[in-house]
């Protein structure tokens, strides 16, 4: 597979990028880069190898949860922009 300058506009659509052509073509020379250094990866022979869960062997040391410090209900609400009686009132993200 290879890159054409087609694939990069429907690529820069989706990711809604206004792409010079000079920035079209320099993206082109680099994702036919990527896809050549998979095409290399693809041809070592994996068979009979345990894919790599971890980086390495360490194991997360996880702390226990302290409440260090209590506010109520009121001084929450006092650090809000906006706020009715019982809530923080923020914009509506999805129409």
């Amino acid at each position: 597979m290879t890159i054409d300058e087609e694939t990069v506009d429907k690529i820069a659509h989706l990711a809604r990028l206004e792409l010079t052509g000079d920035e079209k073509e320099e993206m082109i020379v680099d994702m036919n880069k990527i896809l050549g250094f998979m095409d290399k990866l693809n041809e070592i022979d994996t068979a009979g190898i345990e894919p790599l869960i971890y980086m390495t062997n360490e194991v997360n040391g996880f702390r226990e949860d302290v409440v260090k410090q209590e506010i109520t209900h009121e001084e929450a609400l006092q650090n809000a922009p906006k706020h009715d009686k019982d809530f923080f009132l923020v914009p509506k993200v999805i129409g």
